[in-house]
């Protein structure tokens, strides 16, 4: 990967569906090896923004730059290929298969007849569960049998396997147990470990910030907020959410050390 500042940026990007108008001039970033979380209320656009840097939606207007590369818009197989992988809120597993053929399904190792390398995926399924903190599962486990955690894991391990350099996680730890939670915060802090960069989009703060090195804040279609997790408690990033959600603005105390101009 060519040695830029930013492994993604978006220029004035909008959005519209119909009449409405989901992201209004985003201009986002994320640099190199940084977990950002990206937060607000339902409706704020957060999901609509990572879906676009997916593939999965094109821009109305705006550009997208990956690695340098400049973009009008992407589809999800360009967003794949130049590394960028979104774990969904809904889970994308097939529970009936193991877990090897999970993290291989659609993109099997084959040899030049076209037989598939079992043995080489089991094992580099083997080799990547560990290094992800899933040592005592075997890649012949079903998934079904997995819980919450577990299967974000599986999720995460397989964008992995096909060396994503930004993985996005969608709410990944929705209805999850509190220690299903904290597996869930070991598996992205290996990323970082790994020199990989996230975008860990959740409702609850209270997950996202033990993770995150910047907030990012959207609401209704804007980017409002920007800050630093090193000048922020959980708390202040509480506050500040509860005076958006209410005002649209962030609090006087916080604005000097919002990177967002007021």
């Amino acid at each position: 990967m060519p040695e830029e500042k930013y492994i993604v940026e978006t220029v004035n990007l909008v959005k519209r569906f119909g009449d409405v108008v989901a992201l209004k001039g985003v201009n986002f970033k994320v640099r190199v090896n940084e977990i950002v979380g990206l937060v607000g209320d339902n409706g704020a656009g957060k999901s609509t923004l990572v879906k676009i840097l997916a593939g999965v939606y094109a821009p109305t207007e705006g550009e997208i730059i990956i690695k340098g590369q400049r973009f009008k818009r992407l589809t999800p197989r360009k967003a794949y290929e130049l590394g960028i992988v979104l774990v969904h809120q809904e889970r994308t597993l097939s529970e009936n298969h193991t877990i090897w053929r999970n993290i291989f399904m659609g993109r099997e190792l084959t040899g030049p007849l076209g037989f598939l390398k079992i043995s080489e995926m089991r094992e580099r399924a083997q080799k990547l569960l560990k290094e992800i903190g899933l040592k005592a599962i075997p890649p012949d486990f079903p998934v079904k049998y997995l819980s919450g955690g577990y299967k974000q894991g599986v999720q995460i391990t397989r964008a992995l396997c096909f060396e994503a350099d930004l993985v996005i996680l969608d709410e990944p730890t929705i209805q999850l147990s509190l220690a299903e939670v904290q597996r869930v915060l070991e598996y992205v802090r290996e990323l970082k470990k790994r020199g990989k960069s996230s975008i860990f989009i959740s409702h609850n703060i209270y997950h996202v910030y033990p993770v995150a090195d910047k907030f990012v804040i959207l609401d209704r279609g804007r980017i409002v907020g920007e800050f630093l997790k090193k000048d922020l408690t959980p708390d202040d990033l509480s506050h500040i959410m509860i005076s958006i959600a209410r005002t649209g603005r962030v609090p006087p105390e916080y604005r000097e050390i919002n990177l967002i101009s007021s």
